[in-house]
């Protein structure tokens, strides 16, 4: 079997050049071709010899991943749904935002999701299994090779919970860092409240931001929306969050779903200031983008606004999402697969 470049380090790829015959410099112009000009095949690598392209093509491939599906939103956001070797396919999509140099990629850590929260598509559709580190770096190449745009941001919020892939994207985020150029801050890992992945990124101390899926004021309406409540309750992944913050001295994000008289009310605010309130973070607001099988109602945009307002008043950071890709089904909590 052929070896796929993307995906594979410095090293690993010195060992291929090193069965050729060939130099680590050789090895080195592979992998810049890789990472930072985005090749799709071996022949695009026009500073290696003919003769040693076609010895390299006998025993590697740039990549063995399909794009099956592209969609282009209105707003510019590009959705795709890949194909990997074994048919299963994900979806990963790039947001790219208005006078904003940041192209920021949305990636998925697993095919489906276990966790099955009430007002995700992802969930419904089970968890069929894990992503290799790879599959993941996979993502994100496959967008520059497509758009010959280079990503800058990354954020772990596609389909599947991070956190229960824990090894694998902590790999692939060390390549984003090292062989991408990407920098840690610039990456961002999301989770529904898996409280022994956050004590081992705390442990792990890194420098990339930490956002918590709470989406409810309390224990009741959380528990409602997300089926994990029951096994990570409120009050003890507050201390995971508040042991977070003080091993590592960084803020986190709190990511909060505005769904239309459940979770935006003022009495829900409140709760939401009282939950946060010895919490160092910052706090986005996401409204509800609507999906299948569910009752669930998008807020109005002055209900919006004055949830927001009353928790600014509490002297947190508070930002409202911006939707992105919402009519070809791209936006928070509307990534499925559906073909």
């Amino acid at each position: 079997m052929k070896k796929i470049l993307s995906g594979l380090n410095l090293k690993e790829i010195e060992e291929i050049t090193d069965k050729l015959g060939a130099s680590k410099f050789r090895a080195r112009q592979i992998h810049n071709w890789i990472y930072l000009k985005s090749v799709k095949t071996i022949d695009e690598m026009t500073d290696l010899s003919v003769k040693f392209r076609e010895e390299l093509k006998t025993v590697a491939d740039v990549t063995d991943v399909k794009i099956k599906i592209k969609q282009e939103s209105s707003d510019g956001t590009l959705k795709y749904l890949l194909e990997y070797p074994d048919g299963e396919c994900v979806e990963t999509v790039l947001m790219r935002f208005d006078n904003r140099a940041n192209l920021t990629a949305c990636v998925s850590s697993q095919v489906g999701c276990a966790v099955n929260c009430s007002f995700c598509a992802t969930g419904k559709r089970g968890f069929i299994r894990n992503l290799s580190y790879k599959e993941i770096v996979e993502q994100v190449l496959t967008i520059q090779r497509d758009t010959g745009l280079k990503v800058t941001n990354i954020v772990f919020m596609g389909q599947g919970e991070p956190l229960l892939n824990l090894d694998n994207v902590l790999k692939a985020m060390e390549i984003f860092n090292e062989n991408f150029q990407i920098g840690a801050r610039r990456l961002t890992v999301s989770t529904s409240g898996i409280i022994p992945g956050i004590e081992k990124l705390a442990d792990l101390d890194m420098q990339s931001t930490l956002a918590l899926s709470l989406h409810a004021p309390n224990h009741e309406i959380r528990a409602q929306l997300m089926q994990i409540e029951n096994k990570y309750p409120m009050p003890e992944l507050k201390k995971a969050l508040k042991k977070y913050i003080e091993k590592t001295g960084r803020r986190i994000t709190i990511e909060y779903l505005l769904i239309k008289d459940l979770t935006d009310t003022i009495d829900a605010a409140k709760q939401l200031v009282e939950y946060l309130h010895d919490i160092k973070c910052n706090i986005n607001l996401i409204p509800y983008n609507p999906t299948e099988k569910n009752d669930y109602q998008k807020p109005s945009g002055n209900s919006i606004m004055r949830f927001k307002s009353l928790l600014e008043q509490s002297g947190k950071k508070v930002t409202v999402r911006l939707e992105r890709g919402a009519d070809i089904d791209a936006a928070c909590g509307q990534l499925r697969g559906r073909v």
